[in-house]
């Protein structure tokens, strides 16, 4: 059975006592983070000494590590002294390990491992994306509070995270935390459990905003034919869509033969709406002494309003995306170098607002889960200054006309001109377009945030020895090609 990886989010409501509970899971998984990077760190300035000094490098190998560590005199011990004077030192080990689930060390020790694989994929030039560097040392103030926890099975049979469990539909239960009230409804992945057509694997909750969030990582069967776009045959050359990205208009979407099938003109610009009051609340923060209470409730304050305009594009994106994977199953999106339009003081805020690398990604995901197709046109394409009609390009057209006037006698509205010259783009280059369907465990995602649980996340056994074994004969090899047994940290 096809299946794909998905996240629902919902706000949780949970009591004083559960708040406190949650802080010191939040606690626990930072301070078992830190202490693994700090086995590292220590492992690694050994080696330097002495090579056959071992460094646990993978998760599992930190897993173990830290389970060796917390019973270990070095994690705590207590000195009790008799009436003699006579002192006796009892090994205790980490004495509040038992106050929290022991998944939340053990997802830690997994995350410091993924960390220090990737750094080591940047360092050998293997990893995708941009250069990161080696992994530092979590702080209370400025981290994201969160913490993991793996939907294993109890010893009765069931499942450790449930949904709607004692007749509460709108909760969810956790292990050693209990049930907790969810501030959202929950119907549809209550019913996608009890169908058998999704399974929880992980949970994450974060505090971000002042508020409490679970997002639950859910394998699910795939979409229901109903809601799934007709295959269509690949000699088949019809039906693409350009969709135009813009700031005037957020979005304008036309076919070749010139149609225009949806526009969206009044996006909510939640940063600009939102300005004066952030630039208000930015103040109250300067302002206040540094490691005062008063400014970490200024600073309170100042996150709830960013979290605010970060919900209301969320929301709006969603939106918009549903609605335009429903109807069309072929669409023509521009690659464009978002990250080098943020370079443009003068425009960058007006992009950061709109979301245009959210939208492209809501929309690939979305349209993978419908069998729809979509690509990307080459980004040198000159999609707003190529006529429509009849083809000449026109090199003098700035940002400031929007509309496009050709000498053919073609007049049309600039974005609505680019949007069919993606569509047609895409007519003419649809046999090399490949009809299979895209791998979506790194994308689909519902109502999340990417770091919070987008696609699978792998489960403790993955980074087993034989992957521990592989990270450190790569690590060897790596630092004999540099020609230095360790890098300087």
């Amino acid at each position: 059975m096809v299946v794909r990886h998905t996240s629902f989010r919902y706000c949780l409501d949970p009591t004083v006592e559960q708040r406190t509970v949650l802080s010191r899971h939040v606690g626990a998984a930072r301070f078992a983070f830190n202490q693994c990077l700090h086995a590292v760190k220590t492992a690694l300035t050994a080696r330097r000494i002495d090579r056959s000094v071992r460094v646990p490098w993978s998760g599992f190998d930190l897993i173990n590590d830290f389970n060796r560590w917390k019973k270990s005199e070095r994690a705590g011990r207590v000195f009790a002294v008799d009436t003699k004077g006579t002192a006796t030192v009892t090994v205790t080990g980490l004495r509040w390990r038992d106050q929290v689930c022991q998944q939340v060390f053990e997802e830690a020790g997994v995350d410091c491992g993924r960390a220090l694989a990737a750094w080591a994929e940047a360092r050998g030039g293997t990893l995708n994306g941009r250069r990161v560097g080696f992994p530092r040392f979590k702080k209370k103030a400025t981290d994201v509070q969160s913490f993991r926890l793996r939907n294993k099975r109890s010893h009765n049979g069931r499942c450790l995270i449930r949904v709607g469990d004692n007749d509460r539909p709108r909760s969810v239960t956790l292990p050693r935390i209990g049930t907790v009230t969810v501030h959202d409804d929950t119907r549809r992945l209550r019913r996608m459990l009890s169908s058998g057509a999704a399974k929880i694997l992980f949970a994450t909750i974060s505090q971000k905003g002042g508020r409490w969030w679970i997002t639950l990582n859910v394998e699910a069967s795939d979409l229901d034919g109903r809601h799934r776009h007709q295959p269509r045959d690949t000699a088949d050359s019809s039906g693409w869509v350009g969709v135009d990205r813009g700031l005037s208009a957020f979005l304008v979407a036309a076919t070749s033969d010139g149609a225009e099938v949806a526009r969206v003109s009044d996006p909510p610009k939640p940063l600009v709406g939102g300005m004066r009051k952030q630039r208000r609340l930015a103040k109250s923060v300067a302002r206040k002494l540094r490691g005062s209470n008063n400014r970490r409730k200024a600073a309170a304050r100042l996150g709830r309003h960013h979290a605010c305009v970060a919900n209301i594009r969320r929301h709006f994106l969603h939106e918009v995306t549903t609605g335009l994977v429903k109807i069309h199953d072929r669409l023509v999106l521009e690659d464009l170098n978002i990250a080098g339009m943020l370079c443009n003081r003068r425009l960058a805020r007006a992009i950061s607002d709109a979301g245009w690398a959210e939208f492209g990604r809501m929309v690939t995901y979305k349209q993978n889960w419908r069998g729809g197709t979509v690509v990307l046109a080459d980004r040198w394409f000159p999609s707003s200054q190529i006529c429509s009609r009849c083809g000449i390009r026109n090199t003098e057209l700035t940002l400031a006309d929007r509309n496009f006037v050709c000498g053919c006698g073609h007049r049309l509205d600039r974005d609505r001109n680019a949007a069919v010259n993606l569509a047609a783009w895409g007519e003419q280059r649809h046999h090399d377009f490949s009809q299979a369907r895209e791998p979506e465990a790194r994308a689909p995602m519902i109502n999340v945030r990417r770091r919070e649980g987008a696609g699978p996340h792998a489960r403790v056994g993955e980074t087993g020895p034989d992957e521990a074994e592989t990270d450190t004969q790569h690590e060897s090899r790596t630092s004999e090609k540099d020609g230095a047994s360790l890098p300087r940290l």
